[in-house]
């Protein structure tokens, strides 16, 4: 099944969590995916940067839709792992996977989370690696 990027916005919208953090979809093709944060206070840690908790949402994420780009909507994470780079301040959160390898049932996506601010250069936060499975059945 081919998903198009309004079906991954309807996907999106479909997770409660996902109305807690903000989260949209802004590339959605084969083979790759993005998925912006705006950074808000309710995001941020005790010493004011984005929690290491949103961080590793984004990735979890953005590695599935990609994924799922390939594979069709019925897929879950399987594992990813995450590398934080440096502390992520800004205003928005920009996580970008593309897929690396893929068979019929799973698929290994890499991730580069990004912060972004008005007029400056986005700064690189986060690296991610994971894979993604096909379930037999919706569910």
């Amino acid at each position: 099944m081919t998903l198009t990027i309004d079906d991954a916005r309807r996907i999106l919208a479909g997770q409660p969590f996902n109305s807690l953090v903000g989260g949209r979809i802004t590339v959605f093709r084969e083979g790759k995916a993005t998925l912006q944060i705006p950074i808000r206070d309710e995001l941020r840690q005790q010493f004011g940067l984005v929690h290491g908790g949103v961080l590793a949402y984004a990735a979890d994420n953005v590695l599935t839709f990609a994924a799922g780009s390939v594979l069709g909507p019925n897929v879950l994470t399987a594992g990813f792992t995450i590398t934080y780079l440096r502390p992520a301040a800004g205003k928005t959160l920009r996580a970008e996977a593309e897929v690396i390898s893929a068979t019929r049932r799973q698929a290994l996506c890499h991730c580069e989370i990004y912060s972004d601010d008005d007029g400056r250069e986005p700064i690189l936060v986060a690296a991610a690696q994971g894979t993604t499975k096909l379930l037999e059945k919706a569910a």
